[in-house]
């Protein structure tokens, strides 16, 4: 991948030329804007079918913080939408290396405010979760510790991570993965060179969420798979999470590679989305 320009691997994605399996666009989604920190902010919204959503669920896209954007997982998120009952909201923040940190925090932030502040108002609904896979569970996390640090909100009531990136320093998962599949360690520092452009200190809380305070956190899901480079983060995160917030599951999958939610036929695949929608629907109840 490192032969051609984010810009080169992006428009490949687009057109289903990835290792991940591409995905049928929701005819029905709707596209709008918010103002966000550097202008207008995208935010793509695939509502249920036919009655009200029980919520609004805050979707946030991985991929490196370099590849990836909010209308390329929309049958995984449409799926999610059918079993939960929620509106999946998903955010198109701004990718490295044109924007480095902190830009995808701030976009991600601003959409986690205006929810918080608005999202009753457009989706008739007051129950918020938020989640994302890979770097989009660091922005997740992130999101949350800003919200709570910065707004003094705290209006989400669960989190989903698959795969989340937590400690940009590397966990040893990270630091010793260097065969494929999906993700090695070599890739891994390729994209913490362009989000952090060898400027930051990686056991800032706000860089690593894994070092921060966890205090006053939602109740959350993590999963993984065992021959994924991040296992160690989940892994590491989970058990920092359940010592503030007991409302804690880590859902460990033998064999599973990075993200392999991705692949919709795998079984491990199928059985890790239902316990996320279970996970979301225990809540919402």
């Amino acid at each position: 991948m490192w032969r051609f320009s984010p810009q080169a691997i992006r428009q490949a994605r687009r057109e289903g030329k990835s290792s991940f399996p591409w995905e049928e666009p929701d005819p029905n989604a709707e596209n709008f804007t918010i103002r966000g920190p550097a202008g207008n902010l995208n935010l793509r919204a695939i509502q249920p079918d036919h009655k009200s959503p029980r919520g609004v669920f805050m979707h946030i896209h991985g991929g490196g913080w370099m590849l990836g954007a909010s209308d390329l997982q929309d049958e995984r998120l449409k799926q999610m939408v059918n079993d939960t009952g929620l509106t999946c909201v998903s955010v198109d923040y701004r990718l490295v290396p044109e924007a480095p940190y902190p830009a995808a925090c701030d976009g991600c932030e601003a959409a986690a405010v205006w929810l918080a502040n608005e999202g009753h108002t457009k989706f008739n609904t007051d129950f918020l979760a938020i989640g994302g896979d890979s770097a989009g569970g660091h922005l997740t996390a992130n999101a949350l510790l800003r919200l709570r640090n910065k707004h003094q909100l705290t209006p989400f009531s669960a989190a989903i991570f698959m795969a989340g990136a937590f400690d940009m320093g590397g966990t040893p998962s990270t630091r010793n993965f260097h065969t494929k599949p999906v993700l090695t360690t070599r890739d891994m520092d390729k994209f913490n060179e362009a989000f952090l452009q060898n400027n930051e200190d990686f056991k800032d809380p706000d860089v690593s969420p894994l070092y921060a305070d966890l205090s006053g956190m939602p109740p959350a899901h993590f999963s993984v798979g065992t021959r994924d480079a991040l296992l160690d983060d989940s892994i590491f995160m989970a058990n920092k999470w359940v010592q503030s917030q007991a409302d804690t599951e880590l859902d460990i999958y033998p064999g599973g590679c990075h993200v392999f939610q991705y692949f919709p036929d795998l079984a491990q695949s199928k059985e890790s989305r239902k316990k996320m929608s279970e996970f979301l629907n225990r809540l919402i109840g």
